[in-house]
């Protein structure tokens, strides 16, 4: 059967996309290699009725492409974690501290990171984030990291490493390995006082589980969708794009959006595109990352006063409560290798007992806990974009663009990823795939 959009990719872009070609009176197929819909953003379901979210989670409210979806499909936001009270937790292997102060700071460590902090915001504002490579300076800060420009800044060492710790417990990749015009790039799509705030970027959550917004999306695009159906290539040209199935069948239509993760984007032998468009495709890269969701029968670590927030040197990165009595944990990049070659059934023991470290010995005991290893994942391959020095140049002005009847959407394919970058270029490639008819 002929149809008008083929969607590669049942992740919140591919339905996001979806949604609103069907909405404008396209017949579209959705292919996705799963047996469910939401790609990383995922949620299981307790005994209790509780949702554990083991996949993406926050927004921001600067993220307005996801709230206004949200608000479409009557699901409700509330505050995330920055609403739990009590002290962030920072945790080195020299010790712990609790509170914005870290506690390898010394007497004039807080002005001078209050300074950079200021300089780094006000360049962030000279950098258009929907074509940096439009700046003056383009070809210099991406060949700058974060930390040799901290460093050239006169940062001492102590506010290098807050910045260092911060930007792990994102799990989007170390400082030294951050293009210094993709952070301003960054901080420029999401204006904020400081270099990260988590208000801006992580102050809400959908109230009846994130992932409900793909389930929901899912549930409406059903007769729309096909699991388990695997792409191994696809041929563009203009009225007739074929698409290939790892079975063998082949499926045509008119146009194509592609809304997979640019890791297995690789493995689909793509023709009729041209050799700049896949050379910028292939060009991007994901930060290699794991997740980790454990639940408790009560939140233990506000009797000692934490919010169960933390940044860390361990093999986690971070640490944040996505519910009550529920934590999450990042383990980013330059911790990857250490958690794989754990022996599985010790992975989750071996984390949680840097938990235990920072919130007590009841972190060792979660009636449940999940892990999810996006970046060893073949239908991940990563987690938000990673932007090395160099590769903003590289990827070039084509990053996040179209080439019909070829577009493009996900969250690589926005500045920082995020569920909003998934959210915002579905929905945008719609717009324009519909727009062009």
């Amino acid at each position: 059967m002929h149809h008008d959009v083929i969607v590669l990719g049942a992740g919140l872009a591919g339905l996001s996309a979806a949604r609103d070609l069907a909405a404008g009176g396209a017949d579209v197929l959705v292919l996705e290699a799963r047996d469910r819909v939401g790609g990383r953003v995922e949620q299981v379901r307790l005994p209790d009725g509780r949702k554990v979210q083991v996949g993406g989670e926050v927004v921001g409210r600067a993220h307005t492409a996801y709230l206004g979806l949200a608000g479409e499909l009557g699901l409700d936001l509330v505050p995330s974690y920055v609403a739990e009270p009590g002290r962030i937790t920072r945790s080195t292997p020299e010790g712990d501290s609790a509170g914005d102060t870290p506690h390898w700071f010394g007497p004039g460590d807080p002005a001078l990171h209050e300074r950079l902090t200021a300089e780094f915001v006000a360049m962030a504002a000279t950098v258009d984030p929907d074509d940096p490579w439009s700046h003056h300076q383009a070809d210099t800060l991406d060949r700058l990291s974060v930390g040799a420009w901290l460093r050239s800044r006169h940062a001492s060492p102590a506010v290098v490493r807050l910045w260092e710790i911060g930007q792990l417990g994102l799990a989007s990749g170390s400082y030294e390995r951050t293009s210094l015009l993709a952070a301003l790039r960054k901080n420029a799509a999401v204006p904020s006082s400081g270099h990260y705030d988590y208000e801006d970027w992580e102050g809400l959550r959908l109230a009846q589980g994130s992932a409900t917004l793909a389930e929901v999306m899912g549930e409406g695009l059903a007769p729309h969708i096909r699991l388990g159906s695997p792409v191994t290539a696809v041929d563009v040209r203009p009225g007739r794009c074929t698409v290939r199935l790892l079975h063998g069948e082949t499926l045509t239509a008119q146009a194509v959006v592609c809304a997979l993760p640019v890791g297995p984007l690789r493995s689909v032998a793509v023709t009729g595109v041209s050799d700049a468009r896949l050379a910028s495709l292939h060009r991007q890269r994901n930060a290699t990352a794991a997740k980790l969701a454990a639940v408790y029968d009560e939140p233990f670590w506000r009797t000692r006063e934490r919010n169960g927030l933390s940044e860390c040197e361990g093999v986690l990165g971070s640490t944040w409560p996505q519910a009550e009595a529920t934590l999450s944990a990042l383990i980013p990049p330059e911790r990857y290798g250490v958690l794989l070659s754990t022996p599985p059934h010790l992975r989750i023991p071996e984390l949680l007992a840097e938990v235990t470290g920072m919130f007590g010995e009841q972190a060792a005991r979660p009636f449940a806990a999940y892990l999810r290893l996006w970046g060893t994942d073949p239908w991940t391959q990563g987690y938000v974009t990673q932007w090395t020095p160099g590769d903003v140049m590289a990827v070039g002005p084509l990053h996040g663009t179209h080439e019909p009847p070829f577009y493009v959407c996900g969250s690589d394919q926005w500045v920082a990823g995020y569920m909003e970058g998934a959210v915002r270029t579905g929905r945008a490639a719609a717009e324009e795939a519909l727009r062009r008819g």
